[in-house]
């Protein structure tokens, strides 16, 4: 099925012009919209909600998912338009398209995919669930039982924490958060017959779907909303709205702010709480004039409301998706400990370092555990005696990181201990603005990167004194140290101890915590110095290959492709005859299949059950083929402002197993979407033989299990 955005780009392909191969003039519609492509990712996701073949409980997660990403999308993406449109700085996109176009076709978009969401809620997976005896309900549809289970559950639990705000001369419009859930109350005083506008913020704390019994759920506003009268005695209640404000919580710390960034950024935060709204969605029931006094209280354009069917903010499907149902979910998976890491003989841990001297380890989350890889690594330099020194770069964790207790651990011991901690990682600044501090107290090395720039790369480097001499160890990956994501985002890492790797590592580890500055390195790219010049000069390289007769292909796996000076690089691979294939989760700018500019560009995307989140960059090299991972999205702000580090992988067996990888994903038998030069995608499940594809993450799963 065509994946068609109902607001469809302005397109000059549709009449496939041919492009005289010979020019050096490229046609300036070559890039797709890098906001409409980011939507059209986003239906990718609604359309595995929608997914009859996939288990039912994942696509209540795949819905809370969407829901998700939408959110912030508009936080960030869409505020950040507008917030341009209205300072008058906003520029044309490399698209073409004006900045006020792409708002109308962003609003023209998304409101179509909220209505399409709505309805697969409430048209398919409410009553898929209720086959199943999961049922969500509404009010009304609850016996007298459960209405009173709910009654005093109200009056015991909820009732104490709500907090009517009336709007009258005493009493302004209250201010509403964002992405807060609120009901809109018209109360009539019944002796003077006047009619009176509250707000009721439905309390973030309670569960989004209150557990009637063990698998029948009604949603929190709907109890709140019937059992208002004791909020507003004396008065009659004579109507009751759901609605939701999403606001710009986009967090900028002005450069000055550096010398103090703890302090400012924490400043930021309280700020991100009053941003300026971008979004009201409001029940499709609403009254006309009670959104209007919503629209003119929060100051925002009409244009800006959405109105769908109840209930609204159905991120809270996450917790029905959790429900211990294991026939309507994906078959349990554990990941195993990869084969070089595996106790032989005896039940304790094996030495990481000691399979470190004797191979490189390429790990594959996860597929392959983090637990009993990266963190063990981590944990076992916290207590070897030999280790002298361990520098590590943090941008996301979790709230229990065994890493972080590792790092602590070690430093305690009177290790020396290096933690880079980005603080600006969007919406996890509050959660490493603490962990940053705990691990001040400890005592170990905190930096908070480069001004200017975010530290994105995920780099570990331990120091080992041994018999032989000093001896580093290094583990480069693609994701972040974080245990819980390791479990569902797909990514890589590689151990090594190559002495041109870990001697680059330790140069960069310098550079961001001191004045050192290392301009090149010999087995890293690193951004924002040499990624994009080094993916360029490696993409005019295969040119030549392909010119002298040699073996010339370029495959990239990213999360997103953007970066128009390395879109500009593949279309002139493409024109000089290389094949070019891109497997891509999210944003792709880049238009396949256009005669004369793309016609030897592939674009693919595969989305699961785990979250594809590596990068890799293969070149075929005349017949000697280079692979390169890391973390650097083909993306402005990982190249231009970012610290990323892509790494050439060393080892034959290592580069084989990516391109085995490669091989599988590309293949015309793997199930995956297709894009089309005018941004469209289409769904390929099924071969032309009429058999189901091949599922890349279901196949990696049994060669998991087989020990690869």
């Amino acid at each position: 099925m065509a994946e068609d955005a109902p607001a469809r780009v302005p397109d000059s392909y549709d009449v496939e012009p041919v492009y005289d191969v010979t020019s050096d003039e490229l046609p300036e519609d070559r890039f797709l919209d890098r906001e409409l492509s980011w939507l059209r990712f986003n239906q990718r996701v609604l359309e595995l909600a929608e997914d009859e073949s996939v288990p039912l409980l994942e696509r209540a997660r795949f819905a809370a998912i969407f829901a998700s990403n939408l959110d912030e999308f508009f936080m960030v993406r869409v505020a950040g338009l507008k917030r341009r449109i209205v300072a008058g700085v906003a520029v044309p996109s490399a698209s073409g398209l004006q900045p006020r176009e792409v708002l109308e076709l962003i609003w023209a978009t998304t409101t179509e995919l909220m209505q399409r969401h709505a309805a697969c809620f409430r048209d398919t997976i409410v009553p898929a669930l209720a086959e199943h005896d999961i049922e969500i309900l509404r009010w009304p549809e609850l016996d007298r039982d459960e209405q009173r289970k709910m009654k005093k559950l109200f009056k015991e639990r909820i009732f104490p924490v709500l907090t009517p705000l009336a709007v009258d001369p005493a009493h302004p419009f209250p201010y509403i958060s964002g992405l807060s859930l609120n009901l809109a109350v018209l109360v009539r005083n019944p002796k003077t017959h006047k009619e009176h506008f509250a707000r009721v913020k439905v309390p973030p704390i309670l569960d989004r779907f209150l557990a009637v019994d063990e698998q029948r759920f009604v949603p929190l506003e709907d109890v709140i909303a019937e059992h208002l009268k004791p909020l507003f005695p004396g008065m009659s209640v004579v109507a009751v709205h759901s609605f939701r404000v999403t606001r710009n919580e986009d967090l900028e710390v002005e450069e000055d702010d550096a010398e103090n960034l703890l302090a400012a950024l924490e400043k930021g935060l309280l700020r991100r709480r009053f941003g300026p709204p971008v979004r009201l969605e409001v029940e499709e029931s609403m009254d006309d004039h009670v959104l209007d006094l919503l629209v003119h209280e929060l100051g925002m354009n009409p244009a800006e409301v959405v109105r769908v069917p109840g209930p609204l903010d159905l991120r809270g499907l996450h917790d029905i998706a959790d429900i211990d149902r294991a026939e309507l979910k994906f078959p349990a998976f554990l990941p195993g400990t990869h084969t070089r890491l595996k106790e032989v003989e005896t039940a304790s841990p094996v030495d990481v370092f000691a399979q470190m001297r004797n191979s490189d380890v390429l790990l594959h989350h996860p597929y392959d555990s983090f637990s009993t890889s990266v963190q063990r690594f981590i944990e076992q330099a916290a207590v070897d005696p030999a280790v002298l020194a361990i520098k590590q770069t943090l941008y996301r964790t979790s709230g229990d990181s065994p890493i972080i207790e590792a790092l602590i651990d070690a430093a305690e011991a009177g290790k020396q201990v290096l933690v880079i901690v980005e603080i600006k990682a969007r919406f996890d600044e509050g959660a490493n603005i603490k962990w940053a501090r705990k691990l001040e107290q400890a005592g170990c090395h905190v930096v908070y990167g480069l001004v200017g720039l975010k530290t994105h790369c995920k780099l570990a480097l331990v120091v080992r004194d041994e018999a032989e001499g000093l001896r580093r160890y290094v583990h480069i990956g693609t994701g972040n140290y974080n245990p819980k994501t390791a479990r569902s985002y797909e990514d890589l890492g590689l151990m090594t101890v190559h002495e041109g790797i870990t001697e680059d590592v330790a140069h960069l580890f310098n550079n961001l915590s001191g004045y050192a500055r290392q301009p090149s390195y010999s087995q890293l790219m690193v951004a924002p110095h040499s990624v994009r010049k080094g993916l360029v000069e490696r993409i005019e390289r295969e040119v030549e290959h392909h010119r002298e007769g040699r073996p010339a292909r370029i495959r990239f796996k990213a999360n997103s492709v953007v970066d128009e000076a390395v879109i500009d690089a593949l279309y002139a691979a493409s024109r000089a005859g290389v094949p070019v294939q891109l497997l891509t989760r999210g944003i792709c700018a880049l238009r396949p299949g256009v005669p004369g500019l793309s016609e030897t560009i592939e674009v693919r995307s595969v989305l699961g059950r785990f979250l594809e989140h590596s990068r890799i960059f293969w070149f075929e090299n005349g017949g000697e083929p280079e692979a390169w991972i890391g973390s650097a999205d083909l993306m402005h702000r990982n190249l231009d402002r970012r610290v990323e580090v892509l790494v050439a992988v060393p080892g034959q067996e290592s580069r084989d197993e990516i391109g085995r990888l490669l091989e599988v994903a590309f293949d015309p038998g793997t199930a995956a979407w297709e894009l089309a030069s005018d941004g469209t995608w289409t769904r390929r499940g099924v071969a032309e033989d009429g058999t189901p594809c091949l599922d890349l993450q279901e196949w990696l799963i049994k060669q998991s299990r087989r020990g690869r």
